[in-house]
């Protein structure tokens, strides 16, 4: 959902102090040692006592929203706050640093809401360096009220960037199945949430099964499989107007297609004529290049980042492993050696990394690799853990996990393997696609 009178600007006055980089987290391994981050109240919050009382306050809301943003990500710790000594009445105040040195902070974040009459709301924040008394940020947004959730993230984002190096990725969503009923009649129907698990809505209706979803890298559009009858179709749809359009009918389909990183073409899999083979269509005109070939099953491609490689699994070797080609087809490598059978892989947006599901032991485990086959280290382990998909920023993966007995569920774990925490979702959920960061 693009964000409508979203205004962002830089607090000129607030960054009278010099800008530096001290205060910067190492992602690896930082969820075992999590920064400790004060946040005190939100100031101005609200030009109408009525709704204060009401308990409408949209700064304590939103500052609720950033703390929750940057705890999950296992990278901060907000200390509490009946432990702050200093009581902050103005944005433009300065700090008393060994106030909050006192109680072990290492960055302060200061923030004012600012309501208006013709429905916008305006946050204001400055981020500090405790250890070095040094501002390192200050910012505005713009927006209006309907928008509160959304403008959090956007704050937590600008905070996770600059403290972390790496890009945010509150400010997005994600598109999963939705399961329901019986095993011998399950209904499956796409969900759309925000990626903390807000703002939920179903967007079909349940009467078809559906598969797949997978988001375009630069657009709020994603495909997934729809089974209408026994038939399956291909569909790609705009998230915000709702609108669809048919892809096309591939009998035998196995996966729904994937995009390609400009998202000029998508790549997909299906039966034909007793093999299944990899195929790239392009969006335009729907013309069709076949890139693998013979009769083994080759399967859930995925392009790199900058769409010159794909990795695929196929069972081309005796039993299921990883494999990749250039984008044409051509020089196919196997790149998985360990024991047991590989699926479901997924490039890292940053490209470093190629996430995947594993089966050995008669367990499930999610693990990732360097784009060679080196380095496989296994993340997230049990009874069923599947389908992994990437934040944005190519630090935490989101995955659906059952295990015995028990319910389908979506969980987030870091990169490195520490962090792992649930996704709450209103019934069973499968199948997760994380998407881009939503634009401003």
């Amino acid at each position: 959902m693009k964000i409508k009178h979203f205004l962002v600007t830089v607090l000129m006055l607030m960054l009278a102090l010099p800008a530096h980089a001290e205060l910067e987290i190492n992602v690896r391994g930082a969820s075992r040692n999590p920064m400790p981050i004060a946040i005190p109240e939100m100031l101005g919050n609200t030009s109408n006592i009525f709704s204060k009382i009401m308990g409408n306050d949209y700064g304590d809301k939103i500052r609720e929203v950033i703390m929750a943003d940057l705890d999950r990500s296992g990278l901060f710790k907000v200390i509490p706050e009946n432990s702050y000594i200093e009581n902050i009445t103005s944005i433009n105040q300065q700090p008393k640093f060994v106030d909050w040195q006192a109680i072990k902070a290492q960055a302060l974040v200061q923030s004012q809401i600012i309501e208006s009459e013709d429905g916008n709301i305006q946050v204001n924040f400055r981020l500090w360096d405790v250890v070095s008394s040094e501002q390192l940020m200050g910012k505005s947004f713009t927006t209006k009220k309907d928008n509160w959730r959304r403008i959090a993230h956007v704050v937590a984002d600008a905070i996770y960037e600059r403290l972390t190096g790496d890009k945010g990725y509150f400010n997005t969503r994600v598109v999963y199945v939705s399961e329901s009923g019986p095993a011998t009649r399950r209904i499956k129907r796409l969900a759309m949430m925000d990626q903390d698990g807000e703002n939920h809505k179903f967007i079909t209706d349940g009467r078809n099964l559906v598969l797949t979803p997978r988001f375009s890298p630069n657009m709020q559009k994603i495909t997934y499989l729809e089974f209408v009858g026994n038939n399956p179709r291909v569909y790609l749809m705009d998230l915000d107007s709702r609108s669809r359009q048919v892809l096309g009918n591939f009998p035998g389909m196995t996966f729904a297609p994937v995009f390609s990183p400009d998202s000029s073409k998508v790549l997909l899999s299906y039966a034909n004529k007793g093999s299944t083979n990899i195929y790239e269509m392009t969006l335009k005109n729907k013309s069709i290049k076949q890139l693998t070939f013979g009769s083994a099953i080759s399967t859930s491609p995925s392009y790199s980042p900058d769409g010159s490689k794909i990795v695929f699994n196929s069972d081309r070797a005796g039993d299921q492993q990883l494999y990749v080609m250039n984008s044409d087809g051509s020089d196919v490598q196997r790149i998985s050696f360990g024991k047991g059978r590989y699926a479901t892989p997924v490039w890292s947006p940053r490209g470093d990394y190629i996430a995947f599901t594993k089966m050995s032991g008669g367990a499930f485990y999610i693990g990732v690799m360097n784009p060679d086959g080196s380095g496989e280290r296994l993340i997230a382990d049990g009874y069923l853990v599947e389908g992994p998909t990437w934040s944005p920023n190519g630090r935490v993966l989101m995955f659906f996990r059952q295990d015995r007995g028990a319910p389908v569920r979506l969980y987030t774990i870091d990169l490195t393997g520490y962090n792992e925490r649930r996704v709450i979702t209103p019934a069973e959920a499968s199948d997760p696609a994380w998407s881009p960061l939503l634009p401003l």
